[in-house]
């Protein structure tokens, strides 16, 4: 079975995986919303979702994206919309985690944001070098540059809708957990996740002997 890491000028992907994540996204993101503590949450959490998947969807025939960065971008987002079900403050999986590792505070949220970096910083490289075709250099900067961006983005958009739209809300929707440096700190953790994707890329690159010719 085929399984590309990197996209090329004919596009091919294995279709069975897309169709797998595919049908796999749909019944948990339907179970999530059966079972979920907060319909209003999961609704408001649910609007990236449904605009990240949507625009994968939509593009596919302009830009096939890798395997690796299909398969790297769905385990975000069943990350994202498990958090989303009772919100990451009170996800369950990070309770879990709390009480097994003596934790403070349910982390599930830190996860997720440091998921952000990690998972999709490697998509991002993939679609800025193969469609595009920029300078190598930039290939590399612009996904740590974008994560830290759209992370300070996210902060303030989710700031606007908890204390705009619904303020009954409030703290449930942000998740800070009574920590004043919440929003600072899940931007943090994207940063160091989409750090640690490129190192990781590059060394498994400088590993398996694949080099890239640089455009400028």
């Amino acid at each position: 079975m085929r399984f590309t890491t990197a996209s090329t000028t004919e596009g091919k992907n294995n279709v069975p995986l897309l169709v797998f994540y595919c049908v796999t996204f749909f019944v948990v993101w339907m179970y999530t919303l059966i079972f979920t503590s907060d319909v209003s949450n999961w609704i408001i959490e649910n609007i990236l979702t449904l605009g990240f998947v949507g625009m994968l969807l939509i593009t596919y025939r302009m830009f096939k994206f890798s395997d690796l960065s299909y398969s790297l971008a769905f385990v975000y987002i069943m990350l994202h919309i498990m958090g989303a079900q009772h919100t990451y403050a009170e996800a369950p999986v990070g309770y879990a985690i709390k009480d097994l590792l003596g934790l403070e505070r349910n982390p599930y949220d830190r996860i997720v944001h440091f998921s952000f970096g990690l998972l999709l910083a490697y998509p991002m490289r993939d679609y800025f070098r193969n469609k595009f075709q920029w300078p190598n250099w930039v290939c590399w900067v612009l996904p740590a540059e974008i994560t830290l961006s759209f992370s300070g983005m996210y902060e303030l958009i989710e700031y606007g809708v908890a204390d705009i739209f619904f303020p009954d809300l409030g703290t449930n929707y942000l998740g800070t957990q009574g920590d004043p440096w919440d929003a600072q700190k899940d931007m943090a953790m994207a940063f160091v996740g989409a750090i640690l994707s490129l190192c990781i890329t590059a060394v498994m690159r400088r590993v398996t002997g694949k080099h890239e010719r640089s455009t400028g």
